[in-house]
């Protein structure tokens, strides 16, 4: 998670569930009002989605794992660098410890809605307990950094135990519309941010080391240049894309303050998507709904007249 696809493979995770979610829990709230509406509203039909979704959520976390140990600067399931004497890319393995968490979620829904082996609501306190421990990695993943991309870091912490609890309460209070709402709009927010976070931050584990007087981004480049009284030395590259990004001073309220308003933004825009696939979503439904009862009213008329016809016979 040090790089770009670091960033971006949770970020798309994150993202593809919450824009899933985002149908499918219209879809199941108006469908169980409206059974006759669609398969999805019978309990079969919605144990079959959440089994295909603990598939994907596993084979989707297996990926992370391999990705984390494999890549080639990765620790190749070395923990201990004994020739050096220290512990082998720590990060990697926070990151591979988070997606093992997801990995297990995945298999815990697979078994509770493909078999009787598992409570139903061990799927919600499992995910619970997956999304707790990204967090709890993640605060103590974000020490010694510099104070915005601690303060990124810190907005993500928001939305990553906002949805643990909130998911915790799912265990307790199963189909609760609001609460699969939020949890929606938390993972929205959350792979959003991620993605967001492609685009500002650096590769901040080789600064740890570094007592840093000042940082810049180079515009025209891909270069990080930590600037300390020794001198100028170059220490990794930036994720931004190849055509340049905007210089950020990472000692900066005001960029703080901004961060923090563009984060509400984000979270603005998932109630956007919310909003927009729960209207899409009733809308088709209740079209269907209409068109089912124009059909059953044409059936009616026409047995009324050939009942009609036999009478007057």
């Amino acid at each position: 998670m040090g790089n770009f696809k670091g960033h971006a493979l949770p970020g798309s995770f994150f993202l593809l569930f919450g824009l899933w979610w985002s149908v499918k829990y219209p879809l199941k709230y108006v469908c169980r009002k409206n059974k006759n509406a669609c398969y999805l509203g019978t309990r079969a039909g919605f144990q079959r989605l959440e089994l295909i979704e603990g598939i994907i959520k596993a084979v989707f976390a297996l990926i992370g794992m391999i990705a984390e140990q494999f890549v080639p600067d990765g620790p190749h399931l070395k923990l201990y660098n004994y020739e050096e004497n220290h512990w082998d890319h720590l990060m990697n393995w926070q990151h591979a410890t988070m997606y093992l968490f997801y990995c297990i979620s995945g298999l815990v829904d697979i078994v509770a809605h493909g078999t009787n082996a598992l409570p139903v609501a061990m799927d919600r306190m499992m995910l619970s307990l997956a999304v707790f421990v990204e967090g709890f990695l993640f605060y103590y993943h974000i020490h010694g950094r510099a104070m915005l991309d601690l303060h990124v870091h810190q907005l993500l912490l928001v939305a990553i135990f906002g949805a643990a609890i909130c998911i915790f309460l799912e265990v307790f209070f199963r189909g609760s519309i609001v609460l699969e709402m939020f949890r929606t709009s938390l993972c929205i927010l959350q792979g959003s941010w991620f993605w967001q976070t492609t685009k500002w931050l650096c590769i901040w584990s080789l600064l740890i080391p570094y007592k840093l007087d000042y940082c810049r981004i180079i515009q025209a480049g891909t270069e990080f240049v930590c600037m300390r009284k020794e001198g100028a030395t170059k220490i990794g590259f930036v994720l931004y894309p190849p055509n340049g990004s905007p210089e950020w001073n990472q000692m900066d309220h005001n960029n703080m303050m901004f961060l923090t308003m563009c984060y509400c933004w984000h979270y603005a825009f998932a109630f956007l998507i919310l909003a927009v696939n729960y209207t899409i979503v009733s809308w088709r439904v209740c079209s269907k709904i209409k068109q089912a009862q124009s059909v059953e009213m044409g059936l009616l008329k026409t047995a009324e007249r050939d009942q009609e016809s036999e009478d007057e016979i």
